[in-house]
C-alpha cells in the first residue's frame, strides 16, 4: 500500500519567491504522510510576476531556488514529491523538465517529449527517452501533460515496470482539460496502472492563458476499485490536495485474473502496420 497525495495548484499573483514557497509548503502540510505527492506542469509560471512584463524566458533563472526549496521539502517530510515540471536550460536549448526529489536527497529527472504545439513554437526542445524510476515504494513514471495524449507513452513506460504514472498538467482551457483527462482515464485502463493528474489552474497574467482543470488520482475500473475508476477527484480550478491510498498488489492481481486482463491480453503480433 503506498497513500499519494495530488496538488491542483492555483496561479495566483505574488509578490516574492517566499510567497510561492510558503503556498508550496503549506499545501505540502495537507498532504501529511503520503508517500508521494505531485504538482502540476510548469508550477513556477507564476513566478513570471517577479519579472519585468512577466517575462516567460526568465523563468529558467529560478531553476536553482526552485531545486532547492523541493529539495528541503522532501528531505524535511521524508517524502518523493514530483515537482511539477519547470523550464529548465540544459546546454544553450530549454527543455520542460519533470524532477522527482527524493527523501535522500536524489534528483531524478525526466524532459517531455511530445510538446504541445504552443510549447515548440515558443523554442522548448523535446527530450528524447522514457523513464521509469525504481523507488523503495514503488516503480513510477512521469508522463507530462501532452505526453498522456499518445498511447505509447504509457504503454511504453508500463512495460518497463511502472505502476503508477504521475501527470503533471497545464491545460488551457475546458477542451485542453478534457483531452488528457480522457487519455489519463484510458491509459489506467488499457495498461491496468494507476494514474495521478495534477492540474495547474487559475489566472494568468497573459490573457488567454488560464489554467482550467480538475485533477484526479485514476484506477482501472472494475472492482475492489470505483466502476468509473475515479479514487479522489478536486472541485474545477480550486486550489486542493486530494490523497488516495493505492494498493500494488491488488494491481498484480487483477493484470493476472481481472475482469479485463487488458494489459496480458495485448496481442502485439497483429499491431504491425
Amino acid at each position: 500500500m503506498i497513500k499519494v497525495s495530488c496538488v491542483q495548484f492555483a496561479y495566483k499573483q505574488i509578490e516574492s519567491f517566499e510567497d510561492f514557497a510558503n503556498n508550496v509548503e503549506n499545501l505540502l502540510n495537507q498532504a501529511e504522510d503520503s508517500d508521494f505527492v505531485v504538482f502540476p506542469e510548469t508550477i513556477t509560471l507564476e513566478l513570471q510576476y517577479l519579472i519585468p512584463n512577466n517575462n516567460l524566458n526568465k523563468i529558467p533563472e529560478f531553476t536553482e531556488k526552485y531545486r532547492n526549496l523541493f529539495a528541503r521539502l522532501s528531505k524535511e517530510k521524508g517524502q518523493y514529491i514530483i515537482g511539477g515540471s519547470h523550464l529548465t536550460i540544459e546546454n544553450g536549448k530549454e527543455y520542460n523538465i519533470g524532477h522527482i526529489f527524493c527523501p535522500d536527497g536524489k534528483l531524478l529527472i525526466h524532459r517531455k517529449t511530445h510538446l504541445f504545439p504552443l510549447e515548440a513554437s515558443m523554442g522548448v526542445t523535446p527530450g528524447n527517452t522514457l523513464e521509469i524510476f525504481e523507488t523503495e515504494k514503488a516503480n513510477i513514471g512521469l508522463a507530462i501533460c501532452y505526453e498522456m495524449e499518445f498511447p505509447e507513452v504509457a504503454r511504453t513506460l508500463t512495460l518497463k515496470g511502472a505502476d503508477v504514472i504521475f501527470c503533471p498538467s497545464y491545460t488551457i482551457g475546458e477542451a485542453g482539460f478534457w483531452r488528457v483527462r480522457h487519455c489519463c482515464q484510458a491509459r489506467a485502463i488499457e495498461n491496468q496502472i494507476y494514474v495521478l493528474h495534477s492540474c495547474l489552474v487559475g489566472e494568468s497574467p497573459h490573457k488567454g492563458m488560464e489554467g482550467w482543470g480538475r485533477s484526479s488520482i485514476l484506477s482501472p475500473c472494475e472492482t475492489p476499485w470505483n466502476s468509473n475508476g475515479v479514487i479522489a477527484e478536486a472541485k474545477t480550478n480550486e486550489e486542493e490536495v486530494i490523497i488516495g491510498v493505492l494498493d500494488l498488489k491488488v494491481l498484480h492481481k487483477k493484470r493476472k485474473r481481472g475482469a479485463a486482463t487488458t494489459l496480458k491480453d495485448r496481442r502485439p503480433e497483429i499491431y504491425e502496420i
